[in-house]
């Protein structure tokens, strides 16, 4: 057990994992350039020093109908709803071709648990993208728990429901939904969007189903120290269980605006230590990504606490309901991870190998 930095830096520069406990003692005791000390070392077990990579992207909002009621969410609105709505194909193309006309290439879409939505509307829609669009552009066609929902609304299982949206050209089913993975913080605030079992087993069949996927993490409610450092073994340990099939890992913040549970926002500091512990702690997970959409230029000072890759995003509706701000000026953001001593250079993208697909390398 860590007793010390010095114990924690020998252990952690050695490759020994660190344990919740050997986790807990370094939030409460080590300063901020200690945390930034380990973090960089196991960062450069996977990347090379002062150096940042980075994603244009947005996220599409198809449909804001979501039976789900998350208490924290600003952005959803109940069937029948006279604000609810469903995007036509000719809109959301109208997003693709905008973003693609300034260089993006990555799009996530996200729209909740709309009950009207089965997976034929998923299969049109995504099929429709790979034709129109082929290997120019990739996307992320769902979260886990959206899968989760449209698998139980169609009367399909997971296995099924993941083998039809592959041949529908889907390649990512993103990690979204997480939030905070402990059960107790779930029943509070998000009580049908699944358990954290029903999460992972769904998470294991998509990376079992070929499908590519990634881990998310969100802090800034009411969450204890227990509940994240719950999100983080948990996440670690299922990565050792499938071999490393996540892709990444992102950790944002809560914006407490516009919604039912309120609060008040975390301050950068607060987010910045927890990134450098997620790092230190996720010893499995090659890249650790910074959250520009809820951090803004704070977030490139997560690539000082550990964090080697970041996206600029163009549009997410639902964090800006809730009180996220975007900045478009691509030059500006790169300006601030250069500011931080590290030169971001353009994540474009690469064979899979696994699913003959697209693959964010």
């Amino acid at each position: 057990m860590i007793l010390d930095y010095q114990t924690a830096y020998e252990k952690v520069k050695s490759g020994e994992r660190i344990s919740v406990k050997d986790a807990e003692w370094l939030w409460n005791c080590a300063s901020d350039d200690q945390l930034q000390s380990l973090a960089q070392l196991v960062r450069d077990r996977y990347h090379k020093p002062k150096t940042a990579t980075y994603l244009l992207m947005r996220i599409v909002n198809y449909t804001n109908v979501c039976v789900a009621k998350c208490d924290y969410c600003s952005f959803y609105r109940l069937p029948n709803a006279p604000d609810g709505y469903v995007r036509e194909k000719s809109w959301i193309f109208e997003k693709i071709d905008e973003l693609v006309s300034v260089g993006g290439v990555l799009f996530g879409f996200n729209g909740g648990f709309n009950p009207k939505l089965k997976l034929d509307y998923y299969t049109d829609l995504f099929s429709s993208i790979r034709a129109r669009y082929g290997d120019t552009i990739e996307f992320y066609a769902l979260t886990i728990v959206e899968l989760l929902y449209v698998a139980k609304l169609s009367k399909m299982s997971v296995p099924d429901t993941i083998k039809v949206l592959k041949e529908a050209g889907v390649r990512w089913i993103t990690g979204g939904g997480a939030e905070i993975l402990a059960d107790s913080f779930r029943k509070r605030h998000s009580p049908l969007k699944y358990t954290v079992d029903e999460y992972f087993d769904t998470q294991r069949h998509v990376i079992e189903g070929g499908l590519n996927t990634t881990a998310t993490m969100v802090i800034g409610f009411d969450e204890t120290m227990e509940e994240r450092l719950s999100h983080l073994e948990r996440l670690r340990q299922f990565q050792d269980e499938v071999n490393g099939g996540i892709f990444s890992f992102l950790c944002w913040t809560y914006k407490p605006y516009n919604n039912e549970l309120g609060g008040t926002e975390i301050g950068a500091n607060e987010y910045l230590r927890h990134l450098a512990l997620c790092r230190i702690f996720l010893d499995n997970i090659v890249h650790v990504r910074a959250s520009v959409l809820t951090q803004n230029q704070n977030a490139l000072k997560g690539l000082v606490y550990g964090a080697n890759d970041f996206d600029i995003p163009w549009e997410d509706e639902v964090t800006q309901m809730a009180g996220a701000v975007i900045e478009q000026d691509v030059e500006k953001v790169l300006s601030y991870a250069r500011q931080e001593g590290f030169e971001p250079s353009y994540r474009h993208v690469a064979l899979s190998p696994q699913n003959g697909g697209l693959q964010l390398a």
